[in-house]
């Protein structure tokens, strides 16, 4: 059975990545199955999906901890302990990074013994607004990968999964895809399906119970007693709100409040400001701002203006 697990941001098409494989792993006769795993539901936020296929029936479920191939799109994940990147990896398992950096300097960066690849070419942050073309990016890829895949079938997947928003999208997805998967053509069958995995060795969870909050310590308000005001949330962002304060008429107190995150604060003359190193580009206060004075920008842009 092939075990794989597709990482990335919310809004880079990694639900799209594990639906788009395994519908072309279901069109060259195997059993699949694949589904996603979203923590915070947000743009930017880490998420994971899974893909299993075998050419008998899978009685496995639940995520993957032993996977045989796992992708990021996005390798800002690879440190952040919560994403789970480099769990279950051994010796044989591949890791493909979506990269501009060569694959021995994550070898050496990790210490891993297991092969490394890396995906580059196409950027990811340059068209941040449509980017789920990186999902299905990385989907071709681990097609080629796998080698158990025709790139006939490939484009039927893309075709099938992509088709319903319409023929523009299914073409801004297909080019990088087969381009992804013709680039991976001399390592093409280096993933190697895993062993059976039995029952009468499963160890449970190491199970984290966390009791519940007075509204006092839970409540949003980044800045207040026992939250995390040191922890920099806004790394999960892809997009930020940006203000023009020319347009804006002041009534900040549907932009700050509406945030869900505390993350706009309010000066002496109602002038609303954000938090850059909290917000978490959700933009929710684009969509509300009634003057329309609030707009976003992908998050390299906003980061050159800055600097």
């Amino acid at each position: 059975m092939y075990r794989i697990r597709f990482h990335g941001r919310g809004g880079q098409g990694i639900k799209t990545a594990a639906q788009i494989l395994g519908t072309a792993f279901f069109l060259e006769g195997f059993e699949t199955q694949d589904a996603p795993r979203y923590g915070a539901e947000r743009r930017g936020a880490p998420i994971f999906a899974y893909v299993r296929a075998a050419r008998t029936p899978i009685q496995e479920r639940g995520v993957i901890d032993r996977p045989d191939l796992v992708i990021v799109a996005d390798e800002t994940l690879v440190p952040v302990p919560t994403a789970g990147v480099l769990q279950g990896l051994a010796g044989n398992t591949v890791l493909l990074i979506h990269t501009r950096e060569p694959p021995q300097a994550w070898k050496l960066r990790l210490g891993l013994a297991s092969p490394v690849f890396a995906l580059a070419g196409v950027d990811a942050t340059q068209d941040a607004v449509d980017g789920s073309y990186i999902g299905a990016m990385c989907a071709g890829a681990a097609a080629r990968l796998v080698g158990a895949i025709l790139r006939e079938r490939l484009e039927q997947a893309i075709r099938e999964e992509i088709g319903k928003f319409g023929a523009v999208a299914v073409e801004k997805n297909l080019a990088p895809a087969l381009a992804a998967f013709a680039a991976m053509a001399e390592h093409a069958g280096v993933v190697q399906e895993g062993g059976d995995i039995r029952a009468d060795r499963y160890a449970t969870p190491a199970w984290v119970d966390v009791p519940l909050e007075r509204a006092r310590i839970a409540a949003p308000d980044i800045h207040a007693a026992a939250t995390s005001a040191l922890v920099n949330t806004g790394v999960w962002r892809t997009l930020r709100p940006v203000i023009d304060h020319e347009r804006c008429n002041r009534c900040s107190w549907i932009c700050s409040t509406l945030c869900p995150d505390s993350a706009i604060a309010v000066g002496p003359d109602r002038a609303p400001s954000i938090d850059y190193d909290h917000c978490k580009g959700c933009l929710i206060c684009v969509a509300v701002c009634p003057p329309h004075a609030i707009r976003a920008v992908s998050e390299p842009r906003g980061l050159a203006k800055d600097g």
